[in-house]
């Protein structure tokens, strides 16, 4: 199935992310201290300090997701609770980055991050519950009737339309339109 393969090339591209994140906010950090100028009247210590801060958990975040993921892989089961909470939130962060850098950065950029976006999507619906209508309905008939939900011959109920057979409430019977008249 393309489930755990999704879903370990997702935790894969997420680490990679968290860890040229980080790199790329260190690398700013260091040369605005290294440059020694002031913005606004702010301090560059303070703006280097806060650049690689904000770099640093932004790249735990990332391979927080990815360790999310990975264990998605491992367990071969959806996310839940947090897990889930994370890997939806690092969807809608790649929309917006997608959405930012096709105007700041380029074309390139935007793509990286849509294919972000469909690999963390295609974890969170592939591993989407499995539950179909036999497993919601006490004894997995898959609903009054039987298993493709007809019914009976009739589709009211059981064999002969008796609806106590089916465990169901009494429905009525399918409207039909009247036969069109030969004149």
């Amino acid at each position: 199935m393309i489930r755990r393969p999704v879903a370990v090339m997702t935790a894969v591209v997420l680490f990679v992310e968290g860890l040229g994140i980080a790199a790329v906010q260190w690398l700013l950090g260091t040369v605005v201290d290294r440059q020694e100028m002031s913005l606004a009247g702010l301090d560059s210590d303070a703006m280097s300090v806060s650049t690689k801060a904000g770099g640093v958990l932004f790249g735990l975040y990332f391979v927080f997701c990815g360790v999310v993921a990975l264990l998605v892989a491992l367990r071969n089961r959806p996310a839940a609770g947090l897990g889930r909470i994370l890997l939806i939130s690092a969807a809608v962060v790649h929309g917006l980055l997608g959405a930012l850098t096709v105007g700041l950065v380029g074309w390139g950029a935007f793509a990286f991050m849509m294919v972000v976006l469909g690999l963390v999507l295609l974890t969170l619906l592939t591993y989407d519950r499995q539950d179909g209508v036999a497993d919601a309905v006490p004894g997995g008939s898959g609903g009054p009737g039987g298993p493709d939900g007809s019914g009976g011959p009739d589709g009211r109920g059981g064999p002969e339309g008796d609806t106590a057979t089916a465990g169901g409430p009494e429905r009525a019977a399918p409207a039909v339109p009247p036969a069109p008249s030969a004149s």
